[in-house]
């Protein structure tokens, strides 16, 4: 079952509200959403951080989404996982936790060594946009919904608004 199969078995399970909408293969959230239609911060961009724990324990694997308006704030992403510090996991490491290449990457996980957190800015954007394990195929999910099936533990404050200077 590749990862689109999953996320969307995962919301038939759930009974969420979605829809698919197939597109061109774009892996830039400012580019998709305007293809998509939809505003760039209701865009859940994923990310996937490898964060360093204290008293020189193992590494853990974090699978950040933020809104497509802002950036990660890495030393709080780190922090909601008991972390010090993170940074962006190596591409090849990202892509065996997720089994996506980077930019399709859902804001699901299916590996149980890459923990979620979802920023909490997401929690108010109506309907959650995001690429659904393929460039060319998003989904357009009920944030309610969303956040039903991964559930309230997963909401931290772990974005930075991007602002833009003229």
């Amino acid at each position: 079952m590749n990862t689109y199969e999953k996320v969307a078995a995962l919301l038939d399970q759930h009974q969420a509200r979605y829809r698919v909408v197939e597109h061109e293969a774009i892996g830039q959230t400012d580019l998709i959403s305007e293809i998509r239609g939809n505003d760039l911060n209701q865009a859940a961009k994923a990310m996937v951080l490898e964060v360093t724990m204290p008293d020189g324990a193992d590494a853990r694997y974090l699978l950040a989404i933020v809104p497509g308006d802002c950036k990660i704030n890495f030393k709080s992403a780190a922090r909601a996982i008991g972390g010090k510090k993170s940074s962006f996991a190596p591409p090849e490491k990202a892509q065996e936790l997720t089994q996506c290449v980077m930019g399709a990457v859902p804001p699901f996980s299916f590996d149980d060594r890459l923990v979620l957190r979802v920023d909490a800015r997401l929690r108010d954007v109506g309907t959650l946009w995001f690429n659904a394990g393929a460039l060319d195929r998003s989904i357009a999910l009920q944030v309610d919904d969303f956040f039903q099936i991964v559930g309230e533990e997963c909401c931290a404050e772990i974005a930075t608004p991007v602002t833009v200077t003229a």
